[in-house]
């Protein structure tokens, strides 16, 4: 085999390689020769088919699994010997003319082709004593923990049945059957039977709940409600309905007092050990919250940090599955592109901008991962993926054993967690500020930076999505 480097510009290079004739030849006669000793054929004895006879069969089918073999060999060889780290697959280019491919098929000429490679550019990581990030603390009251064991009483309270002629409270349990309408026809998903309700939890739409108030047991009442303009069902959303309701049973909130004996009802040693759980509990959720702004200043900081030549396949690769989302998105809301106010040519540019963010990023978490030696343990994968399973009840194993069962899909489950990893490594290494804040004030801090981002990420790129990496 002959190779010669015929391009290196860039990330780009071309290798002419050459595959003598001699050398595939001996492969398929190799490979005649193991097909003779196994071969069954009628008119012939077991192991005694002349190698003429089954090249007429087999020949071309061999030869072109032969030269498949010999170009992924060849292919090997390049990147083996010149310390390649590619970005893609290697893209072939065979002979144009079908008689020089004939004669290399009957092995009557060498085999030459070209072999186009895009490598990964190398990424110097450096320090990152320049990064920045304030980092916002919610500080957790008493009385948020009070409130919420509160809430958590009122859902564990005894209820006991009212006798008699018992007329509906707020505090109470009722049971109710119900049929929903909009415009006098029911509607799928309106109507149930022997619900269970707290009246005053807000569990239902807006002013339901209010409607049941001084109903008795046995009785019917239509409640007349409109479902909320954010309402999750497009179709009901902003839309006024009736309720035919009855009233079946009714059961008065009993007392619970908040004790020891509270907590250990709920397997806790004492009520302490459950304001200590409930405190980790709301103080993990606001960490979360904290994190989505921090996490996108540090990916700010990072895509300013890093410039390097972007491999070309990498970027239509991610380019094209923004796109086609863009697309999904656009074509289930029912408008176009003009009524955003923007042109393909300008929606394309700003979404090429977000894959070369992302591919920009995911080259140098990759390359910060790799020189911190971030790992990320099978049995931190076997969790998250038995944590994305338990989503489909039922299923758990089917979903457990399909993922396990591909390669690619596993490294859905493993590639996050290892980004989560790495962007843990560089907060450790950057300059790290914490300001203490109340939870509210954390959460309209983190809503405004998230609306500034998307609106900033909107400036002359149409209606493209912030792109957070």
């Amino acid at each position: 085999m002959q190779v010669t480097e015929t391009r290196s510009e860039g990330l780009k290079r071309e290798y002419k390689v050459v595959l003598p004739a001699s050398d595939l030849a001996s492969r398929v006669e190799s490979q005649l020769n193991e097909i003779k000793a196994k071969a069954s054929i009628k008119g012939f004895r077991p192991g005694k088919v002349p190698v003429a006879h089954l090249r007429r069969l087999y020949g071309r089918s061999i030869m072109a699994e032969v030269m498949q073999e010999a170009v992924n060999d060849a292919n090997r060889k390049i990147v083996e010997d010149h310390a390649l780290r590619l970005a893609g697959a290697p893209k072939i280019d065979l002979p144009k003319d079908q008689d020089e491919l004939e004669k290399a098929f009957e092995s009557k000429a060498d085999l030459s082709y070209v072999v186009a490679l895009e490598v990964l550019p190398k990424v110097e990581v450096g320090s990152f004593d320049d990064v920045q990030i304030e980092r916002l603390v919610a500080d957790i009251p008493e009385s948020e923990i009070d409130a919420g064991l509160k809430t958590l009483a009122d859902r564990n309270r005894p209820f006991t049945p009212k006798e008699g002629e018992a007329v509906a409270e707020t505090g109470d349990k009722v049971t109710i059957d119900f049929v929903g309408k909009v415009g006098g026809e029911e509607f799928q998903g309106g109507s149930a039977q022997d619900i269970d309700i707290v009246l005053g939890s807000g569990s239902f739409i807006p002013g339901f709940e209010d409607q049941i108030v001084g109903l008795k047991v046995g009785e019917a009442r239509t409640v007349n409600v409109t479902f909320p303009e954010a309402y999750s069902e497009a179709t009901l959303a902003g839309k006024p309905a009736e309720f035919d309701v009855t009233l079946k049973a009714v059961a008065a909130p009993g007392a619970l007092d908040i004790n020891d004996d509270f907590a250990k009802g709920l397997g806790f040693e004492s009520l302490d050990k459950l304001r200590q759980s409930m405190r980790a509990s709301l103080e993990r959720e606001a960490s979360l919250v904290a994190r989505r702004k921090w996490k996108r200043e540090l990916l700010d900081a990072l895509d300013k940090k890093y410039s390097f030549e972007l491999p070309e396949e990498l970027v239509e690769q991610e380019f094209g599955a923004i796109w086609r989302q863009a697309e999904a998105e656009l074509k289930a809301s029912g408008r176009t592109l003009a009524d955003e106010g923007t042109t393909e040519e300008q929606e394309r540019a700003a979404y090429r901008k977000i894959a070369e963010r992302r591919v920009r990023l995911g080259l140098a978490l990759a390359e910060i991962g790799d020189s911190a030696g971030v790992k990320v343990s099978d049995e931190e994968v076997a969790q998250a993926l038995f944590e994305r399973a338990r989503q489909y009840p039922g299923m758990e194993k089917q979903f457990i054993d399909f993922y396990r069962n591909n390669a690619e899909r596993l490294a859905e489950i493993r590639g996050p967690l290892f980004e989560e990893k790495v962007i843990d490594h560089v907060l450790s290494q950057s300059k790290v500020t914490d300001r203490h804040v109340g939870k509210d004030e954390l959460l309209k801090e983190v809503e405004e930076a998230e609306k500034a981002a998307e609106e900033e990420a909107q400036k002359g790129l149409g209606t493209a999505p912030a792109a957070a990496g």
